[in-house]
């Protein structure tokens, strides 16, 4: 199966859930986060603000706001397909850009220095047990992660987790996926 196929069956499957238990769900993938080692150990989180069908991360905005540390979520340059990180204090320093993201504006932000990233939530639509995962079709995080050396964490829903899915050589997996029901460490 390829990866358009495999982003559009996931989409169907995640839209089919009933909305209480999907958030459900996402409260238990939150406790999960919240009781791992990475977050533990991280004064500074690189997160993006969710979409509808993606599990929620303002309450884990909320909650590293609350512990004190420190948020970075992504600014996308399409042009390049690049993406930097800014600091976020505050919801409101979010505008709406394409597909209906929401993105830091620049001029209320700070730029992140990457290696205050510790932990960085990776989104995707669908993933494997070995870190590999199919994000939403522009390559913005496997770009980054190429240089990135903090802890990589993905959150999804037993929905999303395939036994294989196709990867390329530019691919980048994450080191762990947490889900709803536990969590899966990636052997390097």
């Amino acid at each position: 199966m390829n990866k358009k196929k495999i982003r559009n069956e996931t989409r169907e499957k995640i839209i089919s859930i009933p909305e209480e238990q999907f958030r459900q769900q996402c409260q238990f993938i939150h406790k999960r986060l919240f009781q791992s080692v990475e977050w533990l150990n991280s004064d500074c989180i690189a997160i993006t603000i969710s979409t509808k069908y993606e599990i929620d991360t303002v309450p884990i905005i909320e909650q590293a706001w609350a512990e004190g540390k420190k948020v970075a979520v992504p600014k996308c340059n399409p042009k390049d397909r690049k993406m930097t990180f800014r600091y976020l204090e505050h919801f409101n320093q979010l505008e709406k850009v394409y597909n209906d993201l929401q993105e830091p504006v620049e001029a209320f932000t700070r730029t992140a220095v990457m290696e205050e990233l510790d932990l960085m939530i990776v989104p995707g639509i669908a993933f494997a047990p070995n870190g590999y995962r199919i994000g939403f079709g522009g390559g913005y995080y496997d770009r980054f992660l190429e240089n990135y050396r903090g802890s990589t964490v993905s959150l999804l829903l037993p929905e999303q987790l395939y036994e294989n899915i196709p990867y390329e050589p530019f691919d980048q997996p994450v080191q762990k996926l947490i889900l709803p029901n536990g969590e899966m460490s990636i052997d390097d």
